[in-house]
């Protein structure tokens, strides 16, 4: 067992900002676990993520379903990190409650990457078919118009990654 503390580690970013990029990384430290959401809705909801209401449905059912789960990782001694985009105040604050009921440090992980950047990375994952969804230009603008960066009053660790 790691004599370091526990860590939930959330990931902030635009589709193909490079947060699963990053996740992986980080997810190479030991006693270290990746829980990815793509993965998770793409299994548990085959055929059934064809719109945003789509995802937000089957997103909330994925999190109150994994919720103690996390919290049992962490407490075990194990660093998470949550591969789930903490894109809202709503979903960073679901996530606080992961980490305080644990007990643990967090840190969010923000992926300040501009949009041309992003839509280049994602057609390019289009395109090369590794990712469980296509993401389209017209899907990619509907979704970033809820992204909301995060603030210091939401009282995150803030890492900072830009490209």
């Amino acid at each position: 067992m790691s004599l370091e503390q526990p860590t939930l580690h959330l990931v902030c970013g635009k589709i193909a900002a490079g947060k699963s990029t990053l996740t992986g990384a980080l997810g190479k430290q030991p006693h270290t676990v990746v829980v990815r959401e793509d993965y998770w809705l793409a299994r548990l909801y085959p055929g059934e993520q064809n719109s945003l209401a789509d995802y937000v449905r089957n997103a909330a059912r994925l999190r109150d379903a994994m919720r103690a789960h996390l919290v049992d990782l962490l407490r075990a001694g194990l660093s998470v990190v949550l591969d789930f985009p903490a894109n809202t105040p709503a979903s960073r604050a679901w996530m606080r409650t992961v980490f305080e009921e644990a007990g643990c440090a967090h840190q969010l992980h923000y992926l300040d990457v501009p949009d041309d950047v992003c839509k280049s990375r994602l057609r390019r994952r289009n395109d090369d078919g590794t990712h469980e969804f296509t993401v389209s230009d017209d899907d990619f603008a509907q979704i970033t118009k809820h992204f909301v960066p995060p603030a210091s009053e939401e009282g995150f660790d803030v890492v900072l990654h830009r490209p």
